[in-house]
């Protein structure tokens, strides 16, 4: 399975630097089954390489760029062992 498959979810970060982005996501996402594929739009610069290192630390997977609806589609799917975050920090664990 791909990051093309119809998402569960669809978190639009359009305008929001990657800090904002992983806090939306990150609340947008509690609570989804594992497995629930998640497309993410995000205007940032950096999310190209900050999204795939926040999936890494907090244990989901990165599945890459979307080619539709265009090159600032991203895609996700829920890890089953995601790792608690700082609730002011998202690119820290929890203590």
């Amino acid at each position: 399975m791909t990051g093309t498959e119809p998402p569960g979810l669809t978190v639009d970060g359009t305008g929001l630097r990657c800090v904002a982005l992983l806090l939306q996501l990150r609340k947008a996402i509690a609570g989804l089954p594992p497995g629930t594929v998640v497309h993410v739009i995000a205007t940032d610069p950096a999310a190209p390489l900050d999204l795939p290192a926040w999936c890494h630390l907090i244990g989901h997977s990165y599945l890459g760029p979307l080619p539709e609806p265009g090159p600032l589609a991203y895609a996700l799917r829920i890890g089953g062992e995601a790792r608690p975050v700082d609730a002011s920090r998202p690119w820290h664990l929890a203590p």
